[in-house]
């Protein structure tokens, strides 16, 4: 029976077969890989061990032995590379299908302030974009609404489920205000004109500061009449919900303090965050964390430096402010399966390889809240982790050997890897 558990898995992971959901073992050893902890700690010859769906060991492997009969399934991984599952924040993953066709683009609700919208319900398992991303490694997700004022709440998901109910990993995590805009105009790149002060922006900023002071009367008091946008906004307030605030002119975060001070909300992130590395004093004393814009981009400003939000991650580092990074932008749903690369860049400009790891694993789950079930290899966290034949930060070695999320195993192919092949026997390109 135990030779026949590891022949399934092991057919399931190194053949390509087309499986849907893979058995879970009961006990899983992964030996000899290059771990990489996800907290700053690398063992450069690991031994990983999971019961059910837990990791219950991680060890150096020169310096720790074991009986193997109490292993259902052994897994020898020399010369790879194991990480904890990547983490896309901010994304309308599994809320879009094609973006040029309407009708699967669920994500963007009719109004302006709707806190009471909730990504969690629409999230959409059977969407054929999630395993291209799983592949890369990025196992987490926060489908995030767009557009209004207040866009909704967010919710932290696994990137493959049966349901919604079965791949949520932490329900309405925080509610999403994208503060007004204090610059205007701009161009696209190749065709530049300079940007000015958004004469509304005052008047913008005040129905926000209207629509809270609303809706912290309301929860304060005894309502006689029920409001869901009002009653959605509570967890803000108290504390037992983020409210992330997309903003990132040096003037947004500015007035982004003040607004948080005021209204005493208690975890406030920012997305995006475009100027924060000028303010990371401030950002460091209000203990006040950011999710970085996507890093493959332009400078937004005729002054800045071409390669400068490259640098971010090393600014924001230096400055002692927590961040992460995460893909907003064109196309980001299938782009979501760039976020190990964004880490390479990361490591490029700045970051050690571990530091690179971690602003796309353990800092993303501390910024989500989710840090005590995912985002490192621990002991008595969820085995929640794949392995990759090269790094994975690097797009020409990033390719996935072990998928498990929640101590199952999942295929490590997806329809256009089983289409490459395809086209491949079809016309006799084998390897």
């Amino acid at each position: 029976m135990k030779q026949a558990i590891i022949v399934f898995i092991f057919g399931v992971i190194f053949s390509g077969m087309n499986v849907t959901w893979a058995q879970k073992a009961k006990s899983i050893l992964l030996e000899n890989a290059t771990v990489h902890v996800g907290n700053g700690q690398v063992f450069e010859q690991g031994l990983v061990g999971i019961k059910d769906n837990k990791i219950v060991i991680v060890r150096n492997a020169l310096a720790y032995t074991y009986k193997k009969e109490e292993w259902d399934t052994i897994i020898d991984l020399s010369g790879q590379h194991l990480y904890p599952g990547f983490i896309s924040p901010n994304t309308t993953l599994g809320l879009t299908e094609i973006e040029a066709v309407r009708a699967s683009n669920d994500f963007n609700e009719v109004g302006i302030f709707n806190p009471h919208v909730r990504a969690l319900i629409a999230y959409n398992c059977e969407s054929d974009i999630l395993s291209t991303v799983r592949t890369n490694g990025v196992l987490l997700t926060q489908t995030t609404p767009r557009g209004g004022i207040i866009s909704g709440a967010s919710s932290v998901m696994q990137t493959a489920c049966w349901n919604w109910e079965d791949g949520v990993v932490r329900e309405d995590d925080g509610i999403h205000l994208n503060w007004p805009a204090s610059l205007q105009g701009g161009g696209w790149w190749a065709e530049p004109s300079p940007k000015k002060r958004n004469e509304k922006y005052a008047e913008e900023k005040q129905s926000i500061y209207s629509f809270f002071e609303q809706a912290k009367t309301f929860n304060s008091e005894k309502a006689g009449t029920v409001d869901i946008r009002f009653a959605a906004m509570k967890a803000c307030f108290n504390g037992t919900k983020r409210l992330y605030i997309h903003a990132d002119e040096v003037q947004q975060l500015l007035d982004v303090l003040d607004f948080v001070a005021h209204f005493e909300i208690q975890f406030p992130v920012i997305v995006g965050g475009y100027d924060s590395y000028m303010i990371t004093e401030k950002l460091k004393e209000k203990k006040i964390p950011v999710m970085l814009p996507r890093l493959h981009s332009l400078p937004e400003m005729d002054g800045d430096a071409v390669d400068l939000v490259y640098q971010l991650p090393y600014l924001l580092q230096a400055g002692g402010v927590k961040f992460c990074l995460q893909n907003e932008g064109d196309m980001e749903a299938m782009n979501a399966r760039n976020i190990p690369f964004l880490a390479g860049t990361a490591k490029a400009y700045g970051l050690s390889e571990e530091e690179a790891v971690r602003c796309i694993t353990l800092s993303a789950a501390e910024i989500l809240g989710i840090e005590k079930s995912v985002g490192s290899i621990e002991e008595g966290k969820v085995a929640t982790l794949f392995v990759s034949k090269g790094n994975a930060l690097d797009m020409r070695t990033n390719q996935a050997s072990v998928i498990m999320i929640d101590g199952e195993f999942l295929p490590t192919n997806n329809f256009q890897s089983d289409l490459y092949y395809k086209y491949k026997k079809k016309y006799g390109l084998t390897e």
